[in-house]
């Protein structure tokens, strides 16, 4: 009786709750049923890798098979090459990508007049728009190694042509290198908006107490903006495993498999390429699952060190 009577004023403070706020509820209801509709109900299909997939047969009729494709994976030669590319371009990118993402927000937040800095805003903005359809076809003017525009003008010149398309030295430099140039303004966005938020009488005060600029940014602005960069760190992390395809693609070719295949390309090329579904399902599967163990380890060790976490 006293449990039933120490959960009736929480179910009524719920009922209160919601009676309250109804209509902010209401207004997430199509959100609910998108992410019902379209994310979680696909995940049945995960069920294809453990199975042999037939499309006569369909995932219901399908046969059993456990861990087969999993145990096939792991033995493939192409496994460590897979998590080696995958880990090695990501954290190349993360490592390039949030300081420079940082100290582009902290120099937009310090030019002083507004309409310069609407335009370089716009400007560094743009590139965030274009399909990587359209990099790749201005990388492949530029630089392709005999028919490139600059390419062209070094062989005229009697020099070499560039080989940067297509040699596995450069190629990984070549995916950071043209994601910072297309992300980059639309990455500061967030840390643009985190700045707008501290409080200005700490400049006001800092600035009284003869702090320069450089040590307002230090001890005001870095701190300040310092439970945003975890955040975004921690979803970085999270989709480690998951660089984008439609980068690496449009890059890649046979002669930069050994460094440019990533568990997406992968997919793409067996699943879809070669019709082996249950196969990719769970090399999706494999990929989905190390980002997640991925995430929730950083999220521990950021809330150990920083006290700053997702949740």
């Amino acid at each position: 009786m006293r449990n039933r009577e120490k959960l009736l004023p929480k179910r009524k403070s719920l009922f209160r709750e919601f009676a309250s706020e109804k209509w902010i509820y209401f207004l997430a209801i199509p959100g609910i049923i998108y992410f019902f509709v379209f994310k979680y109900m696909p995940m049945y299909g995960m069920t294809v890798a453990f199975k042999d997939f037939s499309s006569r047969l369909g995932i219901m009729g399908s046969p059993w098979v456990g861990f087969k494709h999993f145990t096939r994976l792991f033995n493939s030669p192409d496994f460590l090459n897979l998590v080696r590319n995958t880990l090695i371009l990501n954290v190349y990118r993360i490592g390039v990508m949030t300081p420079l993402a940082i100290i582009f927000a902290l120099s937009l937040n310090e030019i002083g007049n507004l309409r310069f800095k609407k335009v370089i805003q716009t400007i560094s903005y743009f590139p965030h728009f274009l399909s990587w359809v359209v990099v790749a076809g201005v990388a492949y003017q530029l630089f392709a190694p005999y028919s490139g525009s600059i390419s062209k003008a070094i062989i005229e010149a009697g020099g070499e042509p560039l080989k940067i398309l297509t040699s596995p030295k450069t190629f990984r430099s070549l995916i950071v290198i043209t994601g910072a140039w297309k992300e980059l303004g639309w990455a500061s966005i967030i840390y643009l908006a985190a700045i707008t938020g501290i409080n200005p009488e700490l400049y006001e005060a800092a600035e009284i107490d003869g702090a320069s600029r450089p040590q307002q940014i230090w001890h005001i602005t870095i701190p300040g903006i310092l439970p945003t960069m975890v955040t975004l760190l921690l979803i970085e992390i999270g989709r480690i495993m998951s660089i984008g395809f439609e980068q690496v693609y449009v890059f890649l070719n046979p002669l930069l498999f050994e460094v440019g295949d990533v568990f997406s390309t992968y997919i793409y090329r067996l699943g879809l390429g070669q019709g082996r579904f249950s196969y990719t399902t769970a090399v999706g599967l494999f990929n989905t699952l190390i980002g997640f163990l991925l995430l929730v380890g950083a999220n521990k060790l950021s809330k150990r060190i920083t006290e700053e976490s997702l949740w």
